[in-house]
């Protein structure tokens, strides 16, 4: 049970208790859990290969019941994009899922870099108070930055 795995897991949630983040908490508590009841084999290349879609799909459908519960509708809709904040926040968000998309190839085609990408999501949830959405985003980031590298340097 115990090995180094586990060792960085114990440092991770010492992190994030001295940083007060109960997210990670959380989520090294439900790793060393399935650890402990050894159902590791089974569950992690599941929660490896799904995990970041029921995310996603989680964090959607919280973004989504203001809608459902008719907070927001086709006037705050048509409202928001009356000022330019609001074009802003429309522009951001196809921005953002544009790069998210090529975070999701560089997690899955270069997996030795999502070590990088979650030790500096975890530096900054832990000690700068951002919150745990940052691999997602990070690796689009990062992937968009080396094509950038890419581009100017190696070509």
């Amino acid at each position: 049970m115990f090995n180094l795995s586990t060792l960085f897991l114990i440092i991770i949630f010492t992190l994030a208790y001295i940083g007060k983040n109960q997210s990670i908490m959380i989520a090294v508590y439900i790793l060393l859990g399935i650890q402990l009841l050894k159902l590791d084999e089974k569950l992690f290349p599941f929660i490896q290969q799904k995990g970041m879609t029921i995310g996603i799909t989680i964090i959607t459908i919280s973004v989504l019941v203001p809608i459902a519960t008719g907070e927001i509708g086709f006037k705050e809709l048509v409202d928001s994009v009356k000022s330019y904040y609001g074009w802003i926040a429309l522009g951001s968000g196809l921005f953002v899922a544009i790069v998210a998309r090529g975070g999701l190839d560089l997690l899955t085609n270069d997996p030795h870099l999502t070590t990088a990408l979650v030790m500096g999501t975890i530096i900054a949830v832990v000690f700068l108070q951002g919150v745990a959405v940052g691999p997602l985003i990070g690796a689009g980031i990062a992937y968009m930055i080396m094509r950038i590298v890419d581009f100017l340097f190696v070509n």
